[in-house]
């Protein structure tokens, strides 16, 4: 039988997982709540077993409405992330949610060996509007000459350097796309869906094991010759258009590479 902790007065507070709303977002703002607190779940800030703060406080804290955070909860309780109690609280369950692929692209899915979730930073090293090559063209269905966003940035985990991202997306799909790194969000696939409406539903990859180039051992600071993982993916949208063009060259030492859909 799972355990939980006692009910208490707990607030959210200052160093809550969960910060307050103050983003614009095209996403319903329950959608947004519940981002926030399944990511909150997922990291381990708030562990099997633990007891939500309140409703009020949680939207005192995130600055929206009882209600906003109610309808949250009461979706998370139907995914089984959560279980809601009548004399305890809200209570994290420590099962699996039900999810869609939807979900998925907000984790990163490199996790150590134990096949436990890790917390990776976003280094963006480079973001550029260029002209397509003909290899981008043809998976995103593009036009000789069109324009593109490459985004390249460097992963994280415990400041140690794990993998080197490249995405890119056709530029007038996303107008106004940052173009400095420092405004580049770290969350780019949620980013698609509420600055633009873009949800990916799909992704096809194709892992290779490579040696590392000189760029390689440069940036995730290993020495050569060295084998590195190559995950190659087309990401598609809620109307399975071609969007997003990823590589991914990612350490395997300490990590192992997890894609679970259920």
């Amino acid at each position: 039988m799972l355990e939980v902790e006692e009910p208490s007065a707990q607030a959210a507070g200052d160093n809550s997982p969960v910060q307050r709303i103050t983003e614009l977002s095209s996403s319903p703002l329950h959608e947004v709540v519940k981002r926030q607190i399944s990511e909150a779940i997922d990291l381990g800030a708030w562990p099997p077993g633990h007891v939500l703060p309140s409703e009020i406080s949680l939207a005192n804290t995130m600055g929206v409405a009882v209600g906003t955070v109610r309808r949250a909860l009461l979706d998370l309780a139907a995914e089984g992330l959560l279980s809601r109690r009548r004399k305890t609280g809200t209570v994290v369950t420590g099962r699996t949610a039900h999810r869609g692929l939807r979900y998925f692209f907000k984790y990163f899915r490199l996790h150590r060996r134990d096949g436990s979730l890790v917390h990776s930073e976003a280094r963006v090293l480079a973001v550029v509007r260029e002209k397509a090559n003909s290899v981008v063209q043809e998976k995103l269905g593009l036009d000789a000459g069109a324009d593109v966003i490459r985004l390249e940035r460097l992963r994280l985990v415990n400041a140690q350097p794990v993998m080197l991202d490249t995405f890119i997306l056709a530029a007038e799909r996303v107008p106004d796309f940052p173009l400095k790194n420092e405004d580049v969000p770290q969350l780019v696939y949620t980013y698609l869906v509420e600055r633009y409406g873009i949800k990916i539903s799909a992704v096809r990859e194709e892992l290779s094991a490579e040696l590392a180039s000189a760029d390689d051992a440069r940036l995730l600071g290993i020495q050569t010759p060295a084998a590195i993982m190559m995950i190659e993916e087309v990401a598609f949208d809620q109307s399975n258009v071609p969007t997003i063009v990823g590589v991914r060259r990612a350490l395997t030492k300490d990590h192992v590479y997890i894609n679970e859909v259920r």
